[in-house]
């Protein structure tokens, strides 16, 4: 067949220069489908690996929480200054801008509310209606230890499934019950246990002792759960102290909208996660910018 290039210059084919095939920055992630990856590079930045991921799915079974009682009031305008947002389907359909560019972890399960069994969740999402949304992952709640364990087992390897299916990853979420203990020992397990059972990343709680253990054995990247609302430097030094021990962002909440100022919060934790600023410069961040 004739060359229809009808550039008189002499094409260039490099031959002495090797085509590179460049790795994947996220942990545990180098073999999976193209699709998955794009979708996690939205969702980690690959400059840093890190993300700040902005949790806001509360009501999913506790309502309007505290902070959460406006979405459109308190918590549309920190949306340009999060990695990602975790929400449920009916927040992003009913007060997310569909201009917002920020990749989207939808809330899967459900079920039961704070007046039931937490445990008790099923699957509350259809996998066409993640794609509907252009979701970059799926959160799933994993309740190990708890009553109804197997069950939220089974309904994190359906959704895995179903996300390999269509290329959008899973975030397991490790659920604690009250009589559990919080310590590094549960954690390996619980995260161990998504993991192998192939979710793509996890979110789980820090712990003062021994969360490098956690996140050594975990081979995919461990994201650190805000938690209750605490003291601002208390959650700077948390959010510190989980990056430094290997954990690949954070997934906070409470600790950033219901701060005193959440924007000066949530560029805080920003720069914490991904510039590895210190918690007492962290701390003077806020307060500067709080002002």
């Amino acid at each position: 067949m004739p060359d229809v290039d009808t550039s008189k210059e002499e094409k260039k084919f490099y031959e002495d220069v090797p085509m590179k095939t460049p790795g994947f920055f996220l942990k545990g992630s180098g073999s999976l489908d193209w699709g998955m990856k794009n979708r996690l590079a939205r969702i980690f930045n690959p400059r840093s690996g890190r993300t700040v991921m902005l949790a806001i799915d509360h009501g999913y079974f506790q309502g309007p929480t505290t902070g959460l009682e406006r979405i459109d009031l308190n918590i549309v305008p920190l949306v340009p200054y999060a990695d990602a947002l975790m929400l449920t389907r009916g927040i992003l359909r009913t007060t997310i801008p569909p201009a917002s560019t920020k990749p989207i972890v939808v809330r899967a399960s459900g079920g039961p509310s704070i007046l039931k069994e937490l445990s008790n969740e099923e699957i509350a999402l259809d996998i066409e209606d993640a794609i509907r949304m252009n979701a970059s992952a799926m959160a799933i709640q994993v309740f190990i230890g708890g009553e109804f364990e197997t069950r939220s087992v089974h309904n994190m390897t359906r959704l895995v499934d179903m996300g390999l299916r269509y290329g959008i990853p899973v975030m397991a979420v490790t659920a604690v019950g009250k009589e559990m203990v919080r310590d590094a020992k549960y954690f390996r397990l619980a995260c161990r246990i998504c993991a192998e059972l192939g979710a793509h990343f996890v979110k789980t709680y820090y712990v003062p002792e021994g969360f490098e253990t956690v996140t050594a054995s975990c081979p995919v990247p461990i994201v650190m759960a805000g938690g209750k609302k605490i003291e601002v430097l208390d959650a700077l030094k948390m959010a510190s102290n989980a990056i430094q021990r290997g954990a690949s962002g954070v997934d906070m909440g409470r600790n950033i909208f219901q701060s005193e100022n959440p924007v000066a919060m949530i560029k805080a934790i920003g720069a914490v996660v991904h510039k590895n600023l210190s918690p007492d410069k962290a701390y003077e961040m806020f307060n500067d910018l709080k002002k």
